[in-house]
């Protein structure tokens, strides 16, 4: 199952910049997993300074 990037994020691009296999944008008002793509290797979520991705 993919990671979901929440209301949280504050946009600052580490997840994305982090990403070994390029699933997130950037999204209107946060950024965005491309389920299809995500791997599940957690690396975004060990990047992420203010804890906005769950495992969803």
């Amino acid at each position: 199952m993919a990671y979901n990037i929440t209301d949280a994020c504050v946009k600052c691009g580490s997840c994305a910049d982090n990403c070994p296999v390029e699933a997130i944008s950037e999204g209107e008002d946060k950024y965005v997993i491309d389920a299809d793509v995500c791997v599940n290797c957690g690396t975004c979520v060990d990047n992420c300074p203010v804890e906005a991705i769950e495992e969803g």
